[in-house]
């Protein structure tokens, strides 16, 4: 159910995405942009990209609040600091004999445990 709605949601935000940049620029908005009688006007007529706007935006806040309601409940009700802390602990095994060429290293000088010194030509 949380996959479908948050596709749902997906969906709306680009349909809402398109509809806002298809609308007319009314101006004011940084001084750019269509003319100055919008602003002295007490309200503008409302066009179907008006009301689309709406109707998406309000679908956008209902699935946005869906999904908020569908992690609440799918919460365990501890902290992932908690989580973390019950998890138990990887176990780590003791490296390959590093000296015998057996592991990633290159093999040494003397076979033995003494440390490889580059030699300068």
């Amino acid at each position: 159910m949380e996959n479908v709605i948050l596709i749902v949601h997906l969906i709306l935000a680009l349909s809402l995405i398109v509809i806002v940049l298809m609308q007319r620029s009314e101006g004011g908005g940084l001084g750019i942009g269509g003319g100055g009688g919008g602003a002295m006007t007490g309200r503008s007529a409302a066009t179907a990209l008006g009301k689309a706007t709406w109707i998406l935006a309000i679908a956008f806040i209902c699935t946005s609040i869906a999904l908020t309601i569908i992690a609440a409940r799918n919460d365990a009700g501890a902290s992932v600091i908690d989580r973390l802390q019950d998890a138990p602990a990887p176990a780590t095994e003791a490296p390959a004999d590093l000296g015998t060429g057996d592991g990633l290293l290159p093999p040494t000088a003397g076979g033995g445990d003494a440390p490889l010194v580059p030699d300068a030509d």
